[in-house]
């Protein structure tokens, strides 16, 4: 009896620690919407040299100088203003790049249509996911 339940303790033991190593992966938000979202024009490095950047009528921007035409501070607010979408970007001419923040209100209702949620939230979120990991990529 005594060796069944050292044996059963054991194995919950195991099971749990092997659940806290899954626990300790997290998920990189900013990442993940950069590689979905901008990763196609911007690369993968955040250097302008994605894939589809050639399709561009203007040059992807380099997004690892950013702090660095800045004065060495990063531009927060410039930069979730052009993924929000709320200020036309010179470059970008008629719009080209997406209104990030009207895809994301999007997304949040065909998420959230069922519970009551505040989409500006979720619009945050990720915009403010995005924007910390592009700040991770500047050189």
């Amino acid at each position: 009896m005594k060796k069944a339940a050292i044996f059963v303790l054991s194995g919950l033991l195991l099971a749990s620690l092997s659940g806290l190593s899954g626990a300790a992966e997290r998920v990189d938000v900013g990442r993940e919407e950069y590689r979905e979202n901008c990763l196609n024009c911007h690369g993968e490095a955040g250097d302008g040299n994605g894939p589809y950047a050639h399709l561009l009528n203007k040059s992807a921007s380099d997004l690892t100088k950013l702090t660095k035409n800045n004065q060495g501070v990063f531009p927060f607010a410039r930069v979730y203003e052009v993924i929000d979408g709320r200020e036309v970007v010179k470059g970008h001419g008629e719009r080209d790049m997406p209104i990030w923040g009207n895809a994301y209100r999007t997304i949040a209702g065909e998420r959230f249509f069922e519970v009551p949620y505040n989409p500006e939230v979720f619009v945050r979120s990720r915009i403010l996911a995005l924007i910390e990991y592009i700040s991770r990529l500047q050189k």
